[in-house]
């Protein structure tokens, strides 16, 4: 044997001795770092599912522990009406490779050691068993996850490409989808990306006529901090490419492109705010492009310790009431009555001051469509803010519990147009110019209406309505009077001109 063999041969037996102390050292620590694992899991199923009429826990069933590798059992399982019926059961097989050099990581040249490498996937049940034959027999669902002994995780999820009939008449074809998740120590921060190629779903409606959804160009992704509170904060968007639907006796296809929703949550002190962007590049119909839209909604000021409280109140008492009351119906029987303790009474009361006390806003800032010559677009904005009792008559608790009402309203005539246009072509009409006249004149009456009925005023080629209150001041397209007067006008327009006798 040469040197340079002998000096290489070292090096591999030094490795090896490392890596197998690591590996009984990683062997015996894995059971403890498993059970915090599940621990912290079932805590944020639980946070996840605040809310739904369900819940959700995931279990060590068995641990088989080896010097170089163990293997782990989970079930899932997930009970309450969101889940269905029966509960749903998971079972999930775990190939654990231990630290600090796992094989398969030796293998694609990754030498930063870690605690573990976790390989899992979906087992096979009677639940999952029509799922693993779309898949070819192959586990849908696989996943692997390395965990650094600082217990960050990083790692890959990955659903296999399916092609299955869920009854007679549909049938889901599924390119699969690829996603990478990263997050450091007890998940305090959280970082996934996602893709998925396509997917198609064809069906029928109620009236037998056939339907086929088509998604193509789906990303993921999220950015997210744990808050002080234990929920997360940060950005999740999604978008999507292009999808088709198709539907309707005479097969007509809806098309959406340029997909895009965005939502970010924030926190500062006791304090949560949030928004979310909606966009859509285009609609179009039958091949033709109607227009595009946006969306766009925010909340501020938002007392987190009063909803929090408010939350407690409504997992306990009116979740249950919920489905308690949908039993009674279902076997046609009387509503159960709702008894709150005096405690829960004045839980209840206390985080509603508390919130209202902090100014919550809740707006509209955006709602537009778009076509090739016009455009309507809404916004509103609500504050609200403490009264000077919750126990006052209905009427006045509504006055004193909005600081400002803020609506507006812009219906474009050129827009009404093209819609009406629109739907006349699928109605089946050709004649281009009665087309033209026809949608013209409804849209005219459209306008027409809404000025006669003073709810609107015409601004050039829009219809618009403004409203503003605040103060117990009301300002109407203009006009200004007091609430008590704005009722009273929008009650008679309501009923309608007087019967004459």
């Amino acid at each position: 044997m040469n040197k340079s063999a002998g000096v290489l041969l070292g090096i591999v037996v030094a490795i090896g001795a490392i890596s197998a102390g690591g590996a009984w050292y990683t062997g015996t620590k894995l059971e403890g770092v498993l059970n915090t694992s599940i621990a912290d899991a079932n805590k944020e199923l639980q946070a996840a599912l605040v809310g739904s009429n369900g819940t959700a826990s995931l279990e060590l069933v068995s641990l088989e522990r080896n010097v170089f590798s163990s293997t782990a059992h989970y079930r899932l399982k997930g009970e309450g009406e969101m889940f269905g019926e029966a509960p749903v059961e998971l079972l999930f097989v775990d190939h654990i490779e231990h630290g600090p050099l796992p094989f398969s990581r030796l293998t694609s040249l990754k030498l930063l050691p870690v605690l573990a490498t976790s390989h899992y996937e979906l087992e096979k049940t009677p639940i999952t068993e029509k799922w693993f034959a779309a898949a070819k027999d192959k586990s849908p669902l696989t996943g692997v996850v390395n965990i650094g002994y600082d217990n960050s995780t990083n790692g890959t999820l990955q659903l296999l490409p399916l092609d299955l009939a869920l009854d007679a008449k549909s049938n889901l074809q599924f390119s699969g989808l690829n996603l990478d998740v990263a997050a450091n120590a007890q998940a305090q921060k959280v970082k996934a990306n996602g893709y998925m190629d396509s997917l198609t779903l064809s069906t029928v409606a109620e009236d037998q006529t056939p339907v086929k959804i088509e998604l193509t160009g789906l990303t993921v992704a999220s950015n997210l901090t744990k808050s002080t509170y234990g929920y997360y904060t940060g950005e999740n968007t999604l978008e999507l490419t292009d999808s088709k639907t198709t539907f309707g006796a005479k097969q007509s296809v809806l098309g959406v492109k340029k997909f895009e929703m965005k939502n970010q949550t924030e926190e500062s002190g006791t304090s949560a705010s949030g928004r979310a962007d909606y966009k859509i590049g285009e609609v179009s119909l039958n091949g033709k492009t109607v227009g595009s839209a946006q969306m766009a909604m925010s909340l501020k000021n938002l007392d987190i310790p009063a909803t929090m409280s408010l939350m407690q109140v409504y997992q306990t008492k009116l979740q249950p009431y919920e489905r308690a009351a949908a039993e009674a119906a279902a076997a046609g029987q009387p509503a159960p009555e709702l008894v709150l303790t005096p405690e829960e009474e004045a839980q209840v009361k206390t985080g509603l001051e508390k919130l209202l006390a902090a100014g919550p806003q809740v707006a509209l800032e955006n709602l537009s469509f778009n076509t090739a010559n016009g455009e309507s677009r809404a916004n509103l904005v609500l504050d609200l803010t403490k009264p000077q009792s919750m126990d006052l008559p209905p009427d006045q608790l509504t006055q004193q519990l909005i600081a400002l009402l803020d609506i507006n309203v812009q219906v474009s005539k050129p827009m009404l147009v093209d819609l009406f246009t629109v739907q006349s072509e699928i109605d089946g009409q050709t004649d281009a110019k009665l087309i033209a006249e026809q949608a013209t004149a409804t849209a005219d009456m459209f306008g027409g209406m809404a000025v006669g009925t003073q709810f609107a005023k015409l601004d050039g080629n829009n219809i618009v309505t403004k409203l503003h209150y605040a103060n117990n001041q009301v300002e109407f397209n203009g006009q200004k009077m007091t609430v008590e007067q704005f009722v009273g006008f929008v009650m008679s327009k309501l009923s309608g001109p007087e019967q004459v006798q």
